[in-house]
């Protein structure tokens, strides 16, 4: 069994950062990819950007050159770091482990707010 705790959310302005944390207990190693979604008031859930246990990396059109995704295999941890945060970034944001032969372990959710 997989658990993801998720920290780091809040609210900043316009222009500023965050960093948020996935922090896995059980059976990292084995996860196929690790990532985040985030779900906009009002608007369907949307990948945000995720990391395979090789270290490729996907990101989402709108976070191209302004989020980072990363892991510390060491310490279980997946990070996702946000700068230039821009109001419509404002969602909540669900960690999510994939081990690829069963549904994907999911955090509860971590709220981001930018005020402009």
């Amino acid at each position: 069994q997989v658990q993801l705790v998720e920290s780091g959310g809040g609210l900043v302005q316009a222009g500023g950062s965050l960093r948020l944390s996935c922090a896995a207990s059980g059976s990292f190693a084995s996860m196929r990819s690790m990532g985040w979604y985030r779900q906009p008031p009002g608007k369907e859930r949307e990948l945000v950007a995720s990391i395979t246990t090789i270290g490729n990396t996907n990101y989402a059109d709108s976070v191209k050159g302004r989020f980072t995704i990363s892991r510390d295999v060491a310490k279980t941890t997946v990070y996702l770091r946000m700068n230039n945060l821009k109001p419509e970034d404002t969602a909540v944001y669900c960690c999510y482990a994939d081990p690829g032969f069963r549904a994907p372990y999911w955090g509860q959710g971590t709220q981001v707010t930018v005020s402009s």
